[in-house]
């Protein structure tokens, strides 16, 4: 499955609504330093010392930046970032000028916020002008007291937010992307995407008992479809156990509110249990078992549509590679990049499910052989899961190092143990899991190969 990256970023642009999150206002879509620069001249003044200038811009960086790495309106199902009500979020004028020493210091700032330690999650860095009104973040006026005071801006961060703030620089720009992978999650999909589900499935559970515990193992198994229709049954949704984008943002939206990311005393967010949200090309010179996945569905896209040319199934993204992606991107009216963004991995996928769906049963065994498009995995039941066995029972007839295996339809411990044999053998992750290198040597070894 596609690669994510780990830590939150700067984004080229963000939409802001020009009013109180259900007032009927314009939504604008801005880069995002003109946002800051905007924000900035409308809260704070040019004439103030620089240390509080920058301490304020630090903290509105981090407010914004907590806001889009959450996804705390989308998942809410607003078209927008953030608003510019400060009722709700920081003052935003659409159009005005701005100051230059203010734009001076944002220019070097944008890229930088705040964290807690231990934390990758961009403070919510709650700030009040602390005259008219007070809060337990950041005071304006308090700033400057404390600037024309000597303290620099880290020190004023940490006077208001605890000692254990620190700043991240210069970290990098991108284009927006939200986290919802385009396509529904279901039994038998396997991945990053699986894995952030589960993951802010079982912490949500902390909170909600009547929600089963799943294990963060990135397979979609009949555990985590049995707590996805759980969680869809307690907040009033249809429950299928489909993971569409209305199930996917709810979930995202009661994660975030028993973790309390969007508040400034969170329980922040580890490197190790961060919702990874933003997708990252596949490129010449990848390797492994999502590249070999990969191969596998452009090779029997191949075999049907004449405009793709036949890659080499050995888990190495090289030249040979790129061109099939090139040749498919061409032919599906994507953009013709050679490399697999989240779009154009989905739609391969997509267009493989089409053709197999599209097949004759004329083709008979040859049909039987093609990776039936889901990963199965232990509790799985239907006819995948016989036409599996059957394979691996007809492997174990030519191949001393596999168990038998009884054809029942159902992912038992005997199947899983096969699996895991061939897994073994072929140089395989030993999960378990049957995605499509695992089918097809499977596959293979039934034929005595």
């Amino acid at each position: 499955m596609p690669q994510f990256y780990d830590r939150p970023y700067i984004p080229e642009t963000i939409t802001v609504h020009l009013g109180a999150p259900d007032a009927p206002a314009e939504n604008v879509t801005v880069p995002f330093l003109d946002y800051v620069k905007n924000v900035a001249s409308s809260e704070i003044y040019p004439t103030w010392p620089d240390a509080a200038i920058r301490a304020n811009i630090l903290a509105q960086v981090s407010y914004v930046l907590n806001r889009v790495y959450t996804e705390f309106y989308p998942s809410r199902g607003y078209a927008f970032d953030i608003t510019n009500d400060t009722q709700f979020d920081q003052r935003f004028i659409f159009g005005r000028d701005y100051f230059e020493p203010i734009a001076r210091a944002a220019d070097e700032l944008f890229n930088d916020y705040i964290v807690r330690q231990g934390s990758i999650l961009p403070l919510f860095a709650a700030y009040c002008n602390g005259t008219t009104s007070t809060c337990d973040g950041l005071s304006q006026w308090g700033s400057v007291d404390l600037a024309n005071r000597g303290r620099v801006a880290l020190e004023i961060l940490r006077h208001y937010y605890g000692a254990d703030v620190d700043l991240v620089f210069n970290a990098p720009v991108q284009g927006v992307a939200r986290s919802y992978p385009g396509l529904p999650v279901r039994l038998g999909s396997a991945g990053d995407e699986v894995r952030i589900l589960q993951r802010e499935l079982r912490r949500i559970s902390d909170n909600y008992p009547a929600l089963p515990k799943v294990t963060a193992d990135g397979f979609f198994g009949v555990a985590t479809e049995a707590a996805v229709r759980r969680f869809q049954q307690i907040f009033y949704l249809p429950a299928d156990g489909v993971v569409d984008k209305a199930t996917w943002y709810r979930i995202k939206s009661v994660y975030n509110s028993v973790k309390r990311l969007s508040e400034l005393y969170s329980e922040g967010l580890t490197l190790d249990e961060a919702a990874l949200q933003y997708p990252r090309e596949l490129t010449e010179g990848a390797q492994g078992e999502a590249v070999r996945d990969l191969q596998y569905f452009l090779a029997v896209l191949s075999y049907f549509d004449e405009r793709i040319p036949q890659v080499r199934l050995d888990g190495v993204f090289d030249a040979n590679m790129a061109a099939g992606v090139r040749a498919f991107q061409a032919a599906f009216g994507l953009p013709v990049t050679g490399g697999v963004d989240r779009a154009t991995w989905n739609r391969i996928v997509q267009a493989y499910a089409e053709t197999r769906a599209a097949l004759s049963a004329d083709l008979g065994a040859a049909q039987a052989e093609i990776y039936p498009g889901r990963t199965l995995t232990y509790g799985m039941q239907g006819e995948d899961v016989a036409l599996l066995q059957q394979f691996l029972r007809d492997a174990a007839e030519r191949h001393d190092f596999l168990p038998a295996v009884a054809v029942t339809g159902v992912f038992d411990s005997a199947t899983d143990a096969a699996v895991r044999a061939v897994e073994r053998e072929a140089g395989l992750t030993v999960n378990g899991a049957v995605g499509p290198a695992t089918w097809e040597r499977v596959v293979q070894l039934s034929r005595g190969q």
